[in-house]
């Protein structure tokens, strides 16, 4: 497989920053991964995933949303969610560009969550999403759920989460997933919480590929 390009397209604002993995041998599917609030597309998680992807033929995509391109570290920017999502649309059309097949946006929890988001807003921009460790409500906080736009989502999506999640335990999830009217599934990984596995250079080793079948399974 080839090896992760550094990428950077400034043509649109915002800006598309960070790898993109080219398959061997092409599929002519795309997906495009980006990070959580606490982290960067250099994430363990991220990156195995981009891998496992690649090998299969898909051109994969992992960002940096436009807050992280801003500043190196600390939380998305308060109010600013909206710029975030917009680099999200722009990755896609820089993507559409490489690649000849479908286009899938996927994301760990904050990046996860805007992506519902903006396809709440465009369902025609993508085929699917792939939502990794959906942030369901702050821990210890589950009245405050963030659901509001779950009912305009019609792209179906694979949701993956720990059941040790803070942010949204298997049950909340499986409640909440109710409200799309697309066709989603849930893929539960035991044990895990909200990085499933993916702590620190720690690799839950057998998730990628596990993943990579549950995607297959549903979008084939």
């Amino acid at each position: 497989m080839n090896a992760a390009i550094a990428f950077y397209d400034d043509s649109l604002n915002p800006a598309v920053r960070g790898f993109l993995h080219s398959p061997d041998a092409p599929g002519g599917d795309g997906l495009i991964l980006t990070h959580g609030a606490g982290s960067n597309c250099n994430s363990p998680l991220l990156v195995a995933l981009s891998e496992a992807f690649a090998e299969h033929g898909f051109s994969v995509l992992r960002c940096d949303l436009p807050f992280r391109q801003q500043k190196q570290s600390g939380p998305p920017f308060p109010g600013m969610a909206e710029r975030d999502r917009a680099g999200l649309r722009n990755a896609v059309a820089v993507l559409r560009k490489k690649t000849a097949g479908k286009i899938f946006l996927g994301g760990h929890s904050y990046g996860g969550r805007q992506a519902t988001m903006l396809c709440a807003a465009e369902p025609e921009l993508v085929s699917g999403l792939l939502l990794l460790s959906y942030p369901l409500h702050p821990p210890r906080k589950p009245e405050q759920l963030r659901t509001q736009h779950l009912p305009n989502l019609r792209n179906p999506s694979l949701f993956v989460q720990g059941t040790r999640d803070p942010f949204g335990s298997v049950e909340e999830m499986t409640e909440a997933l109710r409200l799309v009217p697309a066709k989603t599934e849930l893929m539960i990984v035991e044990g895990a919480g909200h990085d499933l596995g993916f702590k620190g250079k720690a690799r839950a080793a057998e998730l990628p590929g596990t993943i990579l079948g549950k995607f297959q399974a549903m979008f084939g």
